[in-house]
């Protein structure tokens, strides 16, 4: 692909930047839906389901690619985890502090990439996981003492989101040489199915409520959201199509940026100085893997 002339890499990192205050600010409307009674999980499966019958009217062979591909059910479980989990800790715990959690994505693309794609362990790569590893320490450290571990449902979830979310990369890398379509499908056919049986079976058990019954107020509320979503994602095609790969990693890193400030801002987050501190060195593993 040729160089982009700097107004279409302008375009470019915009669209990107677009897409990660999409994502770092999306916390702010599965809140507003929470409020009217739909559970994240079930925000997920409608946002998550418009996706899914776009791609279905845009590519309707999309079926048949992944029905014919079996190592793209991995990511459909992946991207699935990855939504699921992110989605639903933003609306119970410190937002700030969950995607900080969810960025530890360099210590386990090392480890994924180590294991799927027999990428060698360097000595760059190591040293951005223990930079992750210490910026995890200090933003978990209980103040009374203790192990640094998480503390809440939300801190776990963000974690295994980022877990999750570093897999689908990994995954993504693998499976480049599929068609688009078929990659994009199984990715929002994972967002749908994943959370949409979660819920059902947390629901059984009782630890997630039913849909409310239908009302406009909610049933257009997740509309645009998935909208809101969809519009993110086709920006991120874009952006991600006409500049390096290092380039839309290092813009992408900015949703750390608008999840903290529009937390803060809106009272879902704290900050701390340990959070600063160990959330700088998360921020700074995940550039420096960009970078690399």
């Amino acid at each position: 692909m040729n160089r982009p002339a700097d107004g279409g890499a302008g375009l470019a990192a915009l669209a990107l930047s677009f897409n990660a205050f999409a994502w770092g600010v999306s916390w702010w409307p599965l809140r507003q839906l929470e409020a009217l009674g739909l559970h994240a999980l079930w925000s997920t499966v409608l946002v998550y389901s418009l996706a899914l019958a776009t791609i279905l009217v845009w590519r309707p062979r999309a079926v048949l690619q992944l029905a014919r591909t079996p190592s793209l059910w991995w990511l459909v479980v992946a991207s699935g985890t990855t939504n699921a989990a992110f989605n639903w800790a933003v609306t119970i715990g410190d937002v700030v502090r969950v995607v900080l959690l969810f960025y530890l994505m360099p210590l386990w693309a090392v480890l994924f990439a180590r294991w799927l794609l027999g990428e060698p362990l360097s000595r760059a790569a190591a040293g951005r996981v223990a930079l992750a590893l210490l910026g995890a320490a200090i933003v978990l450290w209980p103040e009374q003492g203790g192990w640094p571990l998480p503390r809440s449902l939300a801190e776990w979830l963000g974690v295994l989101g980022g877990a999750s979310f570093a897999l689908n990369n990994v995954l993504l890398r693998r499976e480049s040489h599929r068609p688009e379509e078929a990659r994009a499908f199984a990715m929002f056919l994972g967002g749908a199915t994943i959370a949409g049986v979660l819920a059902l079976v947390l629901g059984a058990s009782g630890h997630v409520p039913d849909p409310p019954p239908l009302a406009w107020p909610w049933l257009l509320a997740a509309f645009a959201l998935g909208l809101w979503f969809l519009a993110g994602n086709l920006a991120l095609q874009y952006g991600a199509a006409r500049l390096p790969a290092n380039a839309t990693a290092v813009v992408m890193v900015s949703e750390v940026l608008f999840a903290s400030v529009s937390a803060v801002l809106l009272g879902a987050g704290v900050l701390t100085l340990p959070l600063v501190l160990g959330g700088g060195l998360i921020v700074l593993a995940s550039l420096l893997a960009a970078r690399g």
